[in-house]
């Protein structure tokens, strides 16, 4: 994990001077999610070890506990385990304009997110060497201000790096298996996974696929279709968003996906992972590979849970995401799967967050953008930077999507805290809140509301940019009170 922050980018705070360093500090509610149900419940944390240390079923008064013990009752408002986003790009270093460690883990402690696990790819280097990984641990210094994990990257020729990655504590590893968008991150072939799968079949890990290919036959071609001769031409105007949509079809997972369980076989005790599901089309297959014995999981995120392709307006490139973002009876497909009484293919929800400057978005001023003066490409929803931010947002955008739909606090805790844990092998440490858990604590008002605008500062876009839900969103933002951890965020 990376270190925490340490004060200001540009100036760090004198030490203090205080010996007098309280040894617990307790939390309790009317309401809490403990193991996985709701309950009363009185928290004590060690300040000292961080850890939670016991946990009463009832909300006991500050006079049970030593004087000038930190003592807060947040009742009636919830505390869950601090969410675990297993799916964060943060780009530092090397394009740490779009989002650095400072800035993002700021915004994932302001929506509850306790722990961040970040992609391999968009920093440069990527996480592909170990040398890598330690290059950009070494930028995270001083700037986590929640918990950072790593995950290693799959590319052609590395297979070499991947057990020392493993050894070097990565959480899994990630591979593409369609043109990432940035040249040091190659996609991989089937002859690089059987590669892959013979180095890791034993290891203690989990390798995860973007799972998109294009089709042997297919009416487009990705991106290529801007320039590409009949048959793989654009279906219609490049700022329509359905012809972005036309471009990168439900087949495009499928045949990724029909890839990956082939090739299952090579390492069997290897589990197996699908990143950011969009198409519906592709849950049977894994419904039946994990009915075979298959280790193959998949995730989705809160873009494709609140947010429909019929709604996109004419060159609003905010919504643009690779797999994209499908119609509301593919959204509705995804909500049934996600919430499918016996083993849902779905185990997991996660960001994906993955933002830019917002000039590579190319959004016109019609869309809150600061326009490109007649630029050719302004609208173009093949030109711009695909990827959606919402790290600090997700906990509010599944609650406020889920109201109509039956979830409860109980699933948004499963979904977001316990599984996600879970796929990142820290289960024993976070995603729940119990005794010799991490005494990450998120403060959740199910109750207030707030409202999520796109604002022409760019600063302000720079800390909720790509973002798409006015007028949508209703839930208030959590606070991180992992008091036991002083150095986190606690808005």
């Amino acid at each position: 994990m990376a270190p925490h922050a340490t004060g200001s980018p540009l100036q760090s705070p004198a030490p203090s001077t205080s010996t007098t360093i309280p040894r617990i500090t307790v939390l309790a509610s009317s309401r809490a999610v403990i193991s996985g149900r709701i309950t009363e419940a009185t928290i004590v944390i060690s300040t000292v070890t961080g850890k939670v240390t016991s946990i009463f079923h009832s909300v006991l008064p500050a006079s049970d506990f030593p004087p000038g013990t930190p003592y807060t009752d947040h009742s009636p408002h919830i505390l869950i385990p601090g969410l675990v986003d297993a799916h964060v790009h943060l780009n530092e270093p090397g394009r740490t304009e779009w989002e650095g460690f400072w800035t993002g883990t700021r915004a994932a402690a302001f929506g509850g997110v306790t722990t961040v696990i970040d992609m391999p790819l968009n920093a440069i280097p990527p996480t592909t060497t170990v040398a890598n990984l330690n290059e950009k641990i070494e930028a995270a210094h001083g700037k986590c201000w929640v918990d950072v994990g790593f995950y290693g990257g799959i590319i052609p020729g590395n297979e070499a790096e991947l057990k020392p990655l493993v050894r070097a504590g990565v959480r899994g590893f990630k591979g593409f298996m369609i043109d990432s968008g940035v040249p040091e991150f190659p996609a991989v072939s089937a002859l690089d996974i059987r590669k892959v799968f013979a180095e890791l079949g034993n290891e203690p890990t989990t390798v995860m696929f973007h799972a998109e290919m294009i089709p042997p036959i297919t009416a487009s071609v990705g991106d290529e279709v801007q320039s590409s001769d009949a048959p793989f031409v654009p279906s219609g105007p490049l700022d329509h968003y359905k012809t972005f949509l036309d471009s990168r079809p439900p087949s495009f997972e499928t045949y990724a996906i029909d890839e990956v369980i082939a090739l299952a076989s090579e390492a069997p005790n290897l589990p197996l992972h699908i990143v950011h599901l969009s198409a519906i089309e592709a849950i049977p297959a894994l419904r039946a590979a994990r009915a075979r014995g298959v280790k193959i999981t998949a995730e989705t995120c809160f873009h494709y849970l609140s947010l429909a392709a019929e709604s996109v307006a004419h060159g609003d490139t905010r919504h643009k995401c690779c797999p994209p973002i499908r119609e509301q009876s593919n959204q509705d497909g995804l909500w049934d799967e996600l919430q499918r009484e016996d083993d849902s293919v779905l185990k997991t929800v996660v960001s994906d967050h993955s933002p830019c400057t917002p000039d590579l978005k190319l959004l016109p001023s019609c869309h809150g953008g600061s326009g490109h003066d007649g630029h050719a490409e302004e609208g173009n929803f093949f030109s711009a930077w695909g990827g959606i931010g919402s790290v600090g947002l997700g906990l509010s955008i599944l609650w406020t999507e889920g109201q109509e739909r039956g979830i409860t606090i109980e699933d948004v805790v499963k979904w977001c805290c316990k599984n996600t844990a879970k796929q990142v092998g820290l289960e024993h440490k976070k995603g729940d809140i119990g005794v010799g858990f991490d005494g990450d604590i998120a403060v959740f008002d199910d109750e207030a509301e707030f409202l999520v605008s796109l604002t022409s500062s760019s600063s302000a876009m720079r800390e909720h940019q790509d973002t798409d839900w006015s007028n949508r969103l209703s839930q208030a933002p959590c606070s991180s009170a992992t008091s036991a951890a002083p150095t986190k965020a606690r808005p």
